[in-house]
């Protein structure tokens, strides 16, 4: 038997009526949330020349899905991530405002490729950006926003893992030097290896390994460690960074992490809640590069709530404000209604049924009747 085609390529998909709703209602929270902070919303566009989207990157620019424009004849992508569009917008349209420049931003991304952990090719991108600084106080900002448009959202418990993307080059280049190559270092790192950084010389590293769990353990072995105080800096920040939203959510802390931290630069954080295999959403400081030769700090975060919205987050009962409306019904009476919040269907045969047509009430002589 012939297998039928598929309707859309693989990793996309359609949103039905109760899953597109429940993205709405949650991107509202999310970024109503974030503009209570002082966070304006922007709207790049979803395709971009491939240079700004892709830099001088050429891994970032192999990732991306590309097309000819048929009007400048020149290469098309689709994003695959808003943050860098961002940049894009403060560092040009918005290069003469007031810093620090709180921006926020929701919309679709396109990936070239899935991931095991996220199927999905298209998913929707929330987040928050405050440009012009990447100081403690810049990032105990950040993180408590993002909390902040969670608990908005009703998204939780969650998990804030902290990680210092820049740990391994400081280390390396300062008091623990090695002869292998930095990405054999931080790769050893990253896979837990005990075994291989024994033979690649790295013993020295070892410690960082225990330096990973629940955070006040995890930052205690972390000093434990830095003897030389090169790590001193970071662990004050993370501690300051911390203080704040304790209470609120759990604390672990992971300083070799680099899985999502392509471009963060001293500080990072990932956003766990229970369920997901993957992240939900990834922070950090970063740069922003302006020409030639300059760049702009800047710290942010993205959130992927798509799992959750799948899992149910954000939908509701619909029946319980959806009222039909017979033939012949007042049309003053039923904009009323719609006015006060209700859905309204219209009847456009006799015999239709309410409740197939997922309606919880009737438009009876006296008012709204349960269905």
């Amino acid at each position: 038997m012939t297998k039928a085609p598929a309707l859309l390529p693989e990793g996309l998909r359609d949103r039905l009526p109760v899953q597109a709703e429940a993205a709405s209602r949650v991107t509202r929270a999310l970024v109503d949330a974030m503009r209570a902070h002082g966070y304006g919303r922007v709207s790049p566009p979803l395709a971009e020349f491939r240079e700004t989207l892709g830099g001088d990157d050429d891994r970032s620019a192999r990732d991306l899905l590309r097309f000819t424009d048929p009007v400048s004849q020149r290469t098309l992508a689709l994003r695959p991530d808003i943050t860098r569009q961002v940049g894009r917008i403060a560092t040009s349209l918005l290069a003469r405002e007031p810093r620090p420049l709180r921006l926020c931003y929701a919309g679709q991304i396109v990936k070239l490729r899935a991931s095991q952990l996220r199927p999905a090719r298209e998913m929707l991108q929330v987040g928050a950006e405050l440009i012009g600084s990447d100081s403690v106080v810049a990032a105990r900002e950040i993180v408590t926003v993002a909390i902040d448009a969670l608990d908005a959202a009703g998204i939780g418990p969650v998990t804030i893992d902290f990680t210092l993307p820049d740990v391994v080059d400081l280390l390396a280049g300062g008091p623990l030097p090695v002869e292998a190559s930095i990405d054999t270092l931080r790769d050893e790192l990253d896979a837990k290896d005990a075994g291989a950084l024994v033979r690649i010389g790295a013993d020295a590293y070892l410690p960082l390994l225990r330096a990973t769990g629940p955070f006040d353990r995890a930052i205690a072995d972390l000093r434990a460690f830095d003897s030389t105080g090169a790590l001193t800096s970071r662990i004050d920040a993370l501690e300051e960074i911390a203080a704040p939203i304790r209470g609120r959510v759990s604390l672990t802390l992971d300083p070799t992490e680099r899985h999502g931290f392509a471009y963060q630069s001293w500080f990072g954080f990932q956003i766990f809640v229970p369920g997901q295999g993957d992240a939900i959403g990834r922070g950090g400081g970063y740069a922003i590069p302006v020409g030639e030769d300059r760049e702009e700090p800047a710290v942010g975060f993205s959130l992927y709530p798509d799992p959750l919205i799948d899992d149910g987050l954000g939908s509701d009962d619909d029946a319980e404000r959806r009222i039909f409306l017979p033939l012949a019904h007042d049309p003053a009476l039923a904009a009323s209604l719609r006015a006060d919040g209700w859905q309204t269907v219209a009847a456009l045969t006799a015999g239709e049924d309410a409740q197939r047509l997922g309606c919880g009430f009737v438009l009876g002589p006296d008012g709204p009747v349960e269905a």
